[in-house]
């Protein structure tokens, strides 16, 4: 691990702080092989219920490095090695999206390129008002990583990805909410008390029923039939019976009480 991406654990909740704020944490290969380890373990550990991204020094991030790649960092390198390389560090999105546990990115300052990808890839975003997003990869004659394409599309449809992508604005945390891509816009000061509220109470729900609801809406928006969906909600539906939450839920409500979730 480094000290450019920060763990933090508390009551089931995982939060990784990417932390080069001198660079408004702009990504390297150290920041992004530790963020795949840690997201990779958290996919895996059962006491990890969810998972908070945010960044250090008042902003997210601005996605690469520019300025190690205006110096040649890395470019060295063969072909085949970097295209694998990119592609194993790729799979932090991958984590964020798919791990069965909720997944929130809290937005602070700014959020480009590859950061937005990574973003994009939670479940949900909260995001200051004042935030300034952008898809950036227009500006620097790059033609996009960590997924923003694929999320975005799935986000917001393929005509205003294709907008997004090719004219690369700059919008603000409150033109982003408007359009649907960031979950909630809220003044900065209230974005970070906010994410780890939402973050704490999804760290205590109920934690197998939520990955298999990623796991119905993930087939869904890939393409799945209605006889697919069908197939797998009536699978996981009926697993999700099995599981002491889901007793503890029933016994909560007939009970008049808030349920107390274990996880299982």
């Amino acid at each position: 691990m480094t000290d450019q991406v920060l763990l933090n654990r508390q009551d089931g909740l995982l939060t990784i702080t990417l932390n080069r704020p001198e660079r408004r944490n702009a990504m390297t290969p150290a920041m992004t092989a530790a963020l795949t380890e840690a997201l990779a373990a958290a996919a895996e550990d059962d006491a990890v219920r969810a998972v908070l991204l945010t960044g250090a020094g008042g902003h997210f991030c601005v996605g690469g490095d520019v300025k190690a790649m205006n110096e040649g960092a890395g470019a060295d390198r063969p072909l085949g090695q970097r295209l694998h390389t990119l592609r194993d560090r790729m799979s932090a999105a991958f984590y964020l999206h798919t791990m069965p546990k909720p997944t929130i990115a809290a937005i602070e300052g700014s959020a480009a390129g590859a950061g937005l990808s990574l973003a994009m890839a939670c479940d949900l975003r909260i995001c200051a008002e004042d935030a300034k997003l952008t898809t950036a990869f227009a500006k620097v004659a790059l033609s996009g990583d960590f997924g923003g394409s694929y999320f975005l599309t799935h986000i917001l449809g393929g005509a205003k990805a294709r907008e997004l992508y090719l004219l690369s604005p700059l919008l603000s945390g409150v033109e982003a909410a408007e359009i649907g891509l960031v979950t909630r816009a809220l003044p900065a000061g209230a974005v970070m008390e906010t994410a780890r509220g939402l973050a704490a109470d999804l760290a205590a729900g109920p934690t197998l029923t939520y990955g298999r609801m990623k796991q119905n809406l993930t087939l869904a928006a890939t393409g799945g039939s209605l006889a697919d969906c069908l197939d797998q909600e009536a699978r996981n539906h009926t697993l999700s019976m099995l599981t002491a939450d889901h007793r503890e839920a029933a016994a909560a409500f007939v009970e008049k009480r808030k349920a107390a979730f274990a996880g299982a």
